[in-house]
């Protein structure tokens, strides 16, 4: 008997249907509610890209995305979390910086970024403002680092955690002025900008949308921005490169992803609505809000991205203090 003859049509037929059931599975989706799981804590710049999207889903798929958040050490858990969902393209993740780029380029984390997820689209991408609290008397830079010589190790400046962006703008500002201050992690910037605005703490790199107001009431004094160019919420305040330290340069940003084993015709369809979605003028227009250009959209746009920032961050986050 020839059982190789009997095999082939048997493995292609099942091929075959699996590949059926896979474009019906794509044609169907999403038919119940998607899950977008936040690794970090409720109340910033992450939030805003998570309900941003969601409304995006809602309005173009007539779908609801409900926002899970899972806070904790600067993501990583999340992540995790979202891989150990079933792949079924109903669980998505909002990525950002931390748990993609700077926490594997320091450390072994239980996922690889590019085979284990899908980069869906860029959602988010703000530089940071470093304020200062008024009480201080500090309002310019030069001031700023003058202070921190003057009295080593007395400044308070915050993180939003441990291996966050924000830590490491704090490292490389440290290193590139050659000063010494107290770095104080929280779990997030909104919580820190409270104890700042409090005088808790005297000092914080926060998101520029975030910053904004406290800094036009006079409630903060901001000192710079670490974009390349200035930003259109605060467009007379200089950049770190302008007051000569072209180095601290860093960026928040968040995009969203799925897990890989999902199926190829839901993450083709997935790739799609959510370029729909960065495409959309009601999204950007509410990007616009927070001084947010995107730039290029799409899956590949998004892929090159986070791997252009795992190129950049990993040399710098071998060569300064991560704890």
């Amino acid at each position: 008997m020839n059982w190789q003859g009997t095999v082939r049509p048997l493995v292609a037929a099942i091929t075959a249907l699996g590949l059926t059931a896979s474009v019906a599975h794509a044609q169907d989706y999403p038919s119940r509610p998607i899950t977008l799981l936040v690794p970090f804590t409720a109340g910033g710049p992450n939030d805003v890209a998570a309900r941003l999207y969601a409304e995006g889903l809602r309005r173009h798929l007539g779908q609801n995305a409900v926002i899970e958040n899972r806070p904790g050490a600067s993501g990583v858990p999340g992540t995790e979390a979202a891989l150990q969902a079933e792949p079924d393209g109903y669980t998505l993740l909002l990525g950002g910086i931390a748990p993609l780029v700077l926490i594997p380029a320091a450390q072994k984390v239980r996922y690889d970024v590019e085979k284990d997820f899908v980069p869906l689209g860029l959602l988010w991408r703000s530089p940071q403002v470093l304020s200062v609290n008024p009480k201080l008397g500090i309002r310019t830079i030069d001031e700023f680092v003058a202070y921190a010589k003057a009295n080593p190790g007395k400044l308070t400046v915050e993180s939003a955690g441990l291996g966050t962006v924000t830590h490491l703008a704090n490292e490389l500002f440290k290193r590139e002025a050659g000063i010494e201050f107290n770095h104080v992690p929280y779990r997030s910037t909104a919580n820190s900008l409270t104890d700042l605005l409090g005088g808790h703490i005297d000092s914080i790199f926060g998101d520029a949308a975030l910053t904004k107001p406290h800094v036009l009431s006079g409630a903060l004094n901001a000192l710079a921005v670490t974009s390349p160019m200035r930003s259109p919420l605060l467009p007379d305040l200089k950049t770190t490169a302008e007051l000569g330290y072209p180095k601290v340069q860093t960026e928040v940003w968040y995009g969203v992803l799925a897990p890989a084993r999902a199926p190829a015709a839901v993450i083709a369809r997935l790739k799609a609505m959510t370029e729909t979605v960065q495409n959309d003028p009601v999204f950007k227009d509410s990007l616009a809000k927070y001084g947010i250009v995107l730039g290029q959209a799409g899956a590949q746009a998004f892929a090159n991205f986070i791997r252009a920032e795992y190129e950049r961050w990993t040399p710098i986050v071998r060569a300064v203090k991560m704890n």
